[in-house]
């Protein structure tokens, strides 16, 4: 925020790559607001701020804080999420909205559908811009960018910064501020790392039941590798008589937000979840993440444990490793 805030304040395009946990949505939230503060007529469903996200619960999770921080604030926003419906969406985008929160693929299909218009766009954010490029979202970032004006402001957040993300960056911004919080070092210090090296599958499951079980376990994240894993997990632990449920992408919009609202209300105390959860979501209270399967990537093992261990609490992360998973390990 120290370095970020300035530069997004001068009008300065800006590439921004920052540990997990560390504040960015205010980063880039707090100097749109004071831009919004002074008005602006635009046309029904004509933005002045758009905020790309690779997530819903990262949309989400932007939008609840942008009403947070700018409660003093008059302007107008809306989310626009796939898997929710499209009346809410049309209804929002038929009046004068100053800013828009989405996902690329619904975004893009308002855009084509003549109820989004983004030819008065100011500020572009792009939120964790290398998870969309992971995601596929490519080809949708650059036709939503194409439509916006020229001159516009463009902030890129991203945890990466590799050859693909350069080049998207060296095609969107102009004469950029380049800030880089995370450096060499990817993991919190707040964070106490674990490996407990597994025989199988069974082996697994005694060993989750048996820290479940441990009352200094506040709320925990489970990480598995499918969809199917994460489901059948969450049952298992249900019947052992631990308070679970799972979080995936084949869930509708609905059940995911009832899901994290128990989560965040206390009524789940482990949330068995794919990586459609390692990012985005900040939830206080979570003391333990536990990678029941490792991730396929480094960069996905310091998103997940960062759910943990945020905003300068301590937290814990246990890792799961059999001998199969040698090469994660290394990475």
């Amino acid at each position: 925020q120290k370095k970020a805030i300035p530069a997004a304040m001068e009008g300065k395009d800006l590439i921004a790559s920052a540990q997990t946990g560390t504040g960015k949505t205010a980063a880039f939230m707090l100097p749109v607001l004071q831009r919004l503060s002074t008005k602006v007529n635009n046309p029904k469903g004509s933005p002045r701020v758009l905020v790309l996200t690779p997530t819903r619960e990262l949309a989400g999770q932007v939008t609840d804080a942008t009403r947070t921080y700018g409660k003093f604030v008059q302007f107008r926003s809306t989310f626009i999420l796939g898997g929710m419906p499209y009346q809410n969406q049309f209804r929002d985008l038929s009046k004068p909205v100053d800013l828009v929160v989405g996902t690329p693929g619904r975004l893009l299909d308002h855009v084509k559908r003549g109820s989004l218009n983004l030819s008065k766009i100011e500020v572009l954010i792009l939120d964790e811009a290398d998870r969309m490029l992971d995601m596929g979202f490519q080809d949708d970032m650059e036709k939503i960018i194409g439509r916006t004006p020229a001159d516009r402001q463009t902030l890129l957040f991203t945890a990466t910064m590799d050859d693909a993300m350069a080049k998207i960056a060296g095609k969107m911004l102009t004469n950029p501020v380049r800030i880089d919080i995370a450096g060499k070092k990817n993991t919190l210090d707040t964070i106490e790392q674990r490996l407990h090296v597994t025989d199988n599958i069974r082996h697994k499951q005694r060993l989750l039941d048996h820290l479940a079980q441990d009352k200094t376990l506040t709320q925990a994240i489970v990480f598995s590798a499918t969809k199917r894993d994460a489901d059948t997990l969450a049952k298992d632990l249900v019947e052992k008589g631990h308070n679970a449920a799972a979080m995936h992408g084949d869930m509708n919009q609905g059940a995911r937000n009832r899901t994290l609202k128990k989560l965040r209300d206390g009524r789940v105390r482990l949330l068995v979840a794919t990586d459609v959860a390692a990012r985005g979501l900040d939830i206080q209270g979570i003391s333990h993440v536990i990678n029941f399967d490792l991730p396929q990537s480094a960069e996905d093992y310091v998103h997940r444990i960062g759910r943990t261990g945020r905003a300068g609490a301590t937290g814990i992360a246990i890792s799961f490793a059999s001998r199969a998973d040698a090469l994660k390990l290394q990475r």
